[in-house]
């Protein structure tokens, strides 16, 4: 390999102008505590029992669901009996890519869905006041981070080199360490280099280090994503019935967080460079583990018999994070040159406050076999807030970069459950609106998800078996790496489809 300061001429660098903070901030893995993860720990989906999930999660003015404790809270209230539940599910996700091809991917999981109890402390048959009050604990899952996601294409346009480039513009190669690491690696294994006669401008290994502009492409590429893990909230829950009218109801949730991200980057080519370049693979690695706190309030009136109207506050969940973090690059050569650069692993505590949520809801139960629910739901991403937990770190350019991307959404679910002797049938839609703001480069980065589903149940007096399939499908603009004007980010049309099956055994006392 050519000594770095015997690199002759060229100008090619000055195409690349600085790349703006804000895009920056969005490039998924590269860079840590950015607006996509603000956005992953603020979504919630509500994970619950196969009957809530097969109504599609409308329980806003339902109740008499364990799911409900996290939902509204007054849905508690609606309870006549103590009762245990239990909720496993199977996950199966299923992912295309398209980038110069289309390659699938598809990931199974088994995982506990929800698990609660509730107990009766007080309780009346009939009468004015305070009929009966509830206490109750139920685990849900509200949002599965799982995903595995493959991409193999040719990009004729552009490199991940060129983001390293384009990255380190105006930093001095001996600062790179300190301030742009992944850049800093793919400068120490050879990947990008200064320009002669400069110590903070780059050339790649596609155009020589800028010996032979413009740079040549054609090389094949290949990523791997993996991410497991989830959101998931501890509900403890109180609710009542005032008089059969008035159910009211409120929740302290303990919320986790469990997420493992990994993917490999590589890109090699055929052709006979003059940088004498054959591949480099690139791995980025990131784990969080969080947990915050929340509370909930809810009510659901019922004026007439027939009719319910449920509405519910949910404040922020209060985050603290611990990222567990690491990059590396290899590199080959033709020359039989190869580079190993890593990083030293780092750890990250940040905090996190979500979104606050307000809900309403409007049932319709007509005698005892047939209800309606219709759920709207508000949440506005961009007030999402990061903030430092005594390391002094600045995050002002990360909440504005949440502020711009970021924009409220509406979500509307619907559901209906009609009921044939022991037997009930069930079926529901829901509906969460597009999160980044219109107008935004990163606009399509994450498409509204929509979900049908269905399900069946039998119950007895004490016993009950229910059964729900769920089926997501959502696209998503997955940028790789964002690059200036000058040349072509790559991105790869994602398609997705999950698929849930939830199975909820559930037992009453006292009936």
């Amino acid at each position: 390999m050519e000594c770095r300061d015997s690199l002759t001429k060229t100008n090619l660098m000055k195409r690349i102008s600085l790349i703006i903070i804000a895009v920056l901030s969005l490039i998924s893995g590269i860079k840590a505590q950015n607006v996509e993860d603000a956005l992953r720990y603020s979504q919630v989906f509500y994970g619950g029992t196969a009957r809530f999930m097969s109504m599609g999660g409308a329980f806003t003015a339902l109740g008499a669901d364990m799911s409900s404790l996290s939902q509204n809270p007054a849905g508690l209230g609606v309870f006549r009996s103590s009762e245990v539940t239990i909720s496993p599910q199977l996950n199966n996700i299923n992912t295309s890519a398209g980038f110069n091809g289309v390659t699938s991917d598809y990931l199974y999981n088994f995982h506990l869905n929800q698990a609660g109890f509730v107990s009766n402390i007080i309780s009346k048959k009939s009468g004015k006041g305070l009929i009966s009050l509830n206490v109750g604990y139920s685990f849900n899952k509200t949002n599965n981070l799982n995903q595995s996601i493959r991409i193999d294409g040719i990009n004729t346009s552009s490199s991940l080199a060129d983001y390293w480039a384009g990255e380190s513009y105006n930093i001095y190669k001996d600062e790179l360490k300190d301030k742009v690491q992944d850049a800093f690696l793919a400068y120490d294994s050879y990947i990008i280099d200064t320009l002669s006669g400069s110590n903070n401008q780059y050339g790649t290994v596609f155009s020589n280090y800028g010996d032979n502009p413009p740079s040549v492409y054609g090389q094949k590429v290949h990523r791997l994503v993996s991410n497991e893990g989830y959101t998931g909230e501890h509900a403890i829950s109180v609710g009542g019935n005032f008089s059969n009218k008035i159910f009211f109801g409120a929740t302290f949730g303990i919320s986790s967080i469990r997420y493992m991200s990994q993917f490999q980057h590589t890109e090699s080519t055929d052709l006979d460079l003059a940088s004498k370049f054959k591949r480099f693979t690139y791995t980025d690695y990131f784990e969080d583990k969080g947990t915050g706190y929340s509370f909930k309030l809810g009510t659901i009136i019922k004026p007439v018999e027939m009719l319910r109207i449920g509405l519910a506050f949910h404040s922020p969940v209060w985050y603290k994070i611990d990222e567990y973090f690491f990059e590396n690059i290899t590199s080959d050569f033709t020359s039989g040159d190869h580079y190993v650069s890593s990083n030293e692993p780092a750890r990250y505590n940040y905090a996190l406050a979500t979104p606050l949520r307000l809900l309403a809801g409007v049932g319709i139960q007509i005698k005892k076999f047939a209800l309606l629910n219709v759920d709207y739901e508000f949440a506005d991403y961009s007030s999402a807030k990061f903030s430092e937990t005594g390391d002094g770190y600045d995050y002002s350019d990360k909440n504005d970069s949440i502020k711009v991307h970021l924009k409220p959404t509406n979500n509307v679910r619907v559901g209906g459950e009609f009921r044939i002797n022991k037997l009930y049938l069930r079926a529901g839609y829901s509906y969460y609106g597009k999160s980044y703001s219109h107008g935004e480069g990163n606009e399509n980065e994450n498409l509204f998800h929509s979900s049908i589903s269905c399900g069946a149940g039998l119950r007895e007096q004490n016993f009950s078996i229910d059964f729900a399939y769920t089926h997501y499908n959502y696209s998503q603009k997955y940028k790789m790496y964002p690059l200036d004007n000058s040349f072509y980010p790559a991105i790869a049309d994602l398609d997705i489809k999950q698929n849930m099956f939830t199975l909820t055994l559930s037992y009453k006392f006292g009936f």
